[in-house]
């Protein structure tokens, strides 16, 4: 178990939930104090209102989209995944955006986004001449093939 400290920043805000046992991220809401309304293909900062300090360095967090408002709503995380570096002391902001074709409301409190926690190893980067020849090459963008 990964013990991390959380601090509250607004007056909405809350701490991440694990929504079941099994859960492998756990959930942020929204910290706003009003509605916040994205509109199709508009970007927004959205608030969760926790900054975190893991107890080690050797880990990241990870924000990532909720199923549900991206498959029901359109709403997702315009960077994909957010990494959030084990130093970073800041506000936890979800960057989303809205990939759908109606404009969708956040209410104060509604998840919004999971927060997951992964181990990180520094690499040491070497300049080489030459690489490890492989069977797929410099092969990429769907050279495997679909099947």
């Amino acid at each position: 178990m990964l013990n991390v400290k959380i601090k509250l920043l607004r007056k909405n805000a809350s701490l991440p939930v694990y929504a079941t046992d099994g859960s492998a991220a756990a959930d942020l809401r929204y910290a706003g104090d009003e509605p916040l309304e994205i509109a199709p293909g508009e970007r927004k900062a959205v608030p969760t209102g926790i900054a975190i300090a893991p107890e080690t360095s050797g880990v990241a967090a990870v924000l990532c989209a909720r199923s549900g408002l991206a498959s029901k709503r359109g709403l997702t995380l315009s960077n994909g995944i957010g990494v959030i570096d084990s130093d970073y002391r800041g506000e936890i902001m979800a960057a989303m955006i809205n990939l759908g074709a109606e404009p969708v409301v956040i209410e104060p409190g509604e998840r919004v986004a999971q927060l997951m926690f992964v181990p990180v190893l520094a690499a040491d980067f070497i300049e080489a001449e030459s690489l490890d020849e492989t069977e797929r090459g410099e092969g990429g963008f769907g050279s495997t093939g679909l099947k």
